[in-house]
């Protein structure tokens, strides 16, 4: 084991077993809060047995406790949130305060009852559902998304960020894009910062069930955040800290494509300790969404154990401990292109090679994740808190190619390339800060050190008996067999040196003799590629929160030092003012961010230096001319918006956002494989906007809509990374997770009956994604990606050699009528008749990689979930049913369509599901 990670676990011990004894108060930890407060009448006599809550009428948040035989109460592990709280006894009228909860700092109230009636309602007001903070955020707690009918049982946490916060597209596997980036994500797990991809074809996800609430902020981040910032992704999680009562839940679904889960979770402790911790589990034949709406060669399975530990050493101190480990294994799907696969099996460096059928591909992977986040906490004085949390955390990927390589070959245009892969991504650190709060401050001071140890190793060989072939045709089509240009003319072919192929315009590659040793159809074997790199970050930042009658300021500034296979050091300025109108319960915000844009880690190694080495660069498909190592970049961002309260019943958030970023990051693709490739952009310029509105809960009905439009508009040159082939006449593109509009309507009603049924609704838009690879036809503009125009019969046609009939099939083509068929398309068609249901083709000479792109076409899903959380009318021990159904009109639709960065990927068919629960 590296000694600093062994430095990072002796200091998590030391913390956990070497502090304090037991004390009176609780304390919450990381990105938590605390309430503390005692219950008086109007002498000031204590009241026991009172009871309070604390509720968030927009993210649905809601918890009641009692005062005890001194008349204190506490809530401990509260989400970074304004709460109403409302303090009740029998014989005395209700008391109720605003409390904002903006810092680990404990907020102190003192709640006053005077002699009258007592009143269980809870009156929330307009000003209840406004915040005066200058960043646009969305908070969501558990009582709300618990209802929500979810795409992807694997990765939840993915398809509930995507379904409730605006500015988000969707794609395929779990991945969603955030305010026009792909996967420019953090995630801060009680504090705890990951900011490396949680999409399930890198990483496991924490499981939903152990999440408490979560905020994600899509405005400019304080400057307590960097490294990846699109969105801003806090998550508290659910804790036993307070449950003298042990609580817990067993459940058990199944569903379409023989979807089966099981799960448990228990909370348990006491007034100054707790334990939460949960079990899942998951076999599904879906785990992917695959290349044809037709499922098969896709089955997966996944476990996840999860415990969160809290113990209160002293009546300053506590440590709070996070403990995860999750294990998926998966298939990758296969095109009915990866059936039957028909490939060289010997003779293939003569005359007369042999083919023959070679099997299905067959392409696995496996991912463990482990994280260790221990955080001590303590107390100094009444108006600070101190953080300490080291962590460790650690996602090892495999990646299986098929028992028989050969197997593996795809389409020219998809996959010539066998590869097997072992890589690693370990991430060690420490965050620490200071928090003050007196007056009208609210400051923050800290720091976050993190070390990423990436160990990469690859071994990839040719497959494809054509992509390197010594010899062509007279019309300069590369044929298989044959090992050296000189046995070409003996056999009536033509030598393949890239200069028959020049004169006519065609696209095959010269012979290239450093590819021959790795060419399995040859006779070849196999290419090792190692990597390995250290990943060294220090950020430091201060910020404040400045309050003064009706303006609210945050002030801050963000000091990155970056440190991996290029150096950049960066000081971040982050500026935000917020006025409220107190009269009419409005909110006007502004703000600004600077940030440091880091590369992603995922295979850094291999996209930076694999372009500079002979064999790799071809087998990567390395644009020409583009450099190594990939650099970081900056960005600048501005946000304006506004809250608005209507009544007591709905409130809107908004925000204009313009982003200006210098190197910007994306991904490629290997062919048919979940194996990407950072790559990195000169810039881009995303504007937009995103719209949230709520209604909380009125007459058992409670909804939200979420909407947004976000361009992503990247300019070439590619700059650094392997594998992008778009973009290359130079002039701007839409990016291949630009989308011009998407939006969500969840509805949410408790039919108001005693023990009766509750429902969920889901209605999500997607205007669809660009998608470069469909076929058109232009002849005006030089920004297309249509490639060479034809004529038939004197009339505009489009040559669709390119795709194979089963790529056609998958784009929906339909020429003069007749569509295509997995084994029976098109060579070309008459760009009149062209037309599809999946994709957006451009009518003939309006096609513009900028203003027009080709799309995939619009798209409506709809989720419904029906359930009855107490069947049996139980008291203490309750069982629930939930009947949960995606897709529900079986909609045909793609993510995406041969995506440079992600593939083709179809929506999850009509998938219906059955889970029994119960609680204790």
């Amino acid at each position: 084991m590296h000694t600093s990670i062994r430095r990072v676990i002796f200091a998590a011990f030391v913390i956990l077993f070497g502090l304090g004894s037991p004390g009176v108060w609780a304390q919450s930890a990381g990105n938590a809060g605390t309430i503390y407060g005692t219950v008086t009448d109007s002498t000031g006599a204590i009241i026991p047995e009172a009871t309070v809550t604390a509720e968030n009428p927009v993210s649905g948040y809601s918890r009641i406790t009692t005062s005890d035989s001194a008349g204190k109460f506490q809530f401990t592990n509260l989400p970074l949130n304004p709460y109403h709280v409302s303090v009740v006894a029998k014989g005395f009228s209700k008391s109720a305060q605003d409390v904002v909860v903006r810092s680990s700092v404990p907020v102190t109230i003192k709640a006053s009852l005077s002699v009258g009636a007592a009143s269980t309602v809870i009156d929330v007001t307009g000003s209840d559902l406004v915040e005066d903070d200058s960043t646009f955020h969305t908070d969501i707690d558990r009582g709300l998304f618990n209802k929500l009918p979810l795409e992807s049982q694997s990765s939840s946490l993915s398809s509930l960020v995507t379904l409730s916060s605006p500015g988000v597209a969707a794609d395929s596997n779990g991945l969603f894009h955030g305010l026009g980036d792909h996967a420019s994500n953090s995630f801060s797990i009680d504090g705890q910062p990951i900011t490396d991809q949680q999409s399930k074809v890198f990483s496991n996800q924490i499981p939903s069930n152990s999440i408490q609430s979560i905020e994600v902020i899509s405005g400019a981040p304080p400057a307590e955040f960097g490294g990846k910032t699109s969105l801003v992704i806090q998550v508290t999680t659910r804790s036993g800290q307070g449950v003298t009562k042990p609580t817990g839940s067993i459940s058990t679904s199944y569903g379409t494509f023989g979807s089966a889960t099981g799960a448990v979770d228990l909370s348990y402790g006491g007034k100054n300790w707790g334990n939460f911790v949960e079990v899942d589990g998951l076999n599904t034949g879906r785990f992917l969404d695959p290349p044809e709406f037709t499922v098969f060669h896709d089955k997966g399975n996944e476990v996840n154990v999860f415990d969160r530990i809290d113990r209160q050493l002293t009546a300053v101190d506590s440590i709070h401990l996070n403990l995860n480990y999750s294990r998926s294994w998966f298939q990758t799907p296969n095109s009915f292109d990866n059936l039957n696969v028909q490939n060289v099996v010997s003779g293939g460096d003569g005359a007369n090679p042999i083919f023959a059928n070679v099997g299905n591909a067959d392409q696995r992977s496996k991912i463990g994740t482990f994280d260790i986040s221990p955080t001590y906490t303590r107390t100094i004085g009444a108006n600070s808190v101190f953080n300490f949390g080291p962590y460790i955390r650690k996602d090892q990927y495999d990646y299986y190619p098929s028992g028989n390589p050969l197997a593996d070959l795809g389409p020219p245009n998809l996959q010539n390339q066998t590869i097997a892969q072992t890589r690693s991504l370990t991430n060690a650190g420490v965050h620490t800060d200071l928090s003050y709060v007196k007056g009208i401050n609210n400051i923050k001071i800290g720091a976050n050190y993190s070390q990423t140890f990436l160990r990469e190793s690859d071994t990839l060989a040719l497959v494809s008996n054509t992509f390197n072939s010594p010899c062509t045709d007279a019309a300069a089509n590369p044929v298989p067999g044959f090992s050296d240009p000189s046995q070409c003319a003996a056999a009536g072919f033509v030598p393949n040196d890239g200069n028959l192929a020049t004169a006519l315009g065609s696209s095959t590659l010269a012979f290239n003799p450093n590819l021959l040793p790795f060419d399995l159809t040859r006779g070849g074997g196999f290419f090792n590629f190692t990597g390995r790199t250290d990943v060294k970050e220090l950020a430091l930042y201060v910020q404040d929160q400045i309050k003064a009658g009706n303006w609210l300021f945050n002030l801050g500034i963000r000091g990155d030092l970056y440190n991996g296979l290029t150096v950049a050091r960066q000081a971040e300025p982050r500026v935000g003012v917020a006025y409220s109108v107190k009269q009419t319960n409005t909110v006007l915000r502004l703000s600004y961010a600077r940030t440091l844009e880091s590369p992603f880690n995922e295979n850094l190694v291999l996209s930076s230096q694999g372009c500079g080495n002979v064999v790799l660069s071809p087998l990567l498909l390395c644009s020409p001319g583009v450099s190594g190592n990939l650099e970081p970049g900056f960005r600048n961002e501005f946000h304006a918006g506004l809250q608005q309260a209507f009544g007591k019943n709905l409130v809107i958030s908004g925000d204009y956002i313009w982003k200006y970023t210098h190197n910007a990051f994306d991904f490629s693709v290997l062919g048919n494989t979940p194996i990407t490739f950072p790559i990195d952009w000169h810039n881009s310029k995303i504007p937009g906007f995103a719209l949230r509105a709520d209604v909380p809960n009125f007459h058992n009905l409670s909804a939200f809509v979420v909407m947004s439009s976000v361009a992503a508009r990247f300019f070439p040159p590619q700059v650094a990374g392997a594998g992008a082939t778009v973009g290359q006449g130079g002039f701007p593109f839409r990016i291949d997770h630009d989308e011009r509009y998407n939006e969500t309507t969840h509805l949410q009603y408790q039919v108001p009956v005693k023990h009766a049924p509750w429902v969920g609704f889901n209605w999500r838009f997607d205007s669809g994604l660009t998608a470069g690879s469909v076929p058109c036809y232009n002849v005006t503009d030089p920004n297309s990606s249509c490639g060479a125009p034809i004529t038939i019969n004197g009339q505009p046609g489009i040559d669709l050699t390119s795709l194979t009939f089963d790529q056609q099939f998958q784009a929906g083509l339909t020429c003069d009528g007749v569509a295509a068929t997995p084994t029976q398309g098109f060579n070309q068609c008459l760009a009149s008749q062209l037309t599809s249901k999946l994709v957006a083709i451009p009518a003939p000479g309006t096609e513009n990689d900028d203003k027009r792109p080709p799309r995939i076409q619009e798209r409506s899903l709809f989720d419904l979930s029906l359930g009855q959380d107490n069947l049996f009318n139980g008291d203490k021990k309750k069982w629930s049913l939930r009947l949960t159904g995606v897709n529900i009109t079986n909609k045909y639709a793609l993510y995406n369509f041969l995506s440079t960065f992600s593939g083709t990927h179809y929506v999850t068919p009509r998938a219906l599901t059955a889970e029994l629960g119960f609680h204790f």
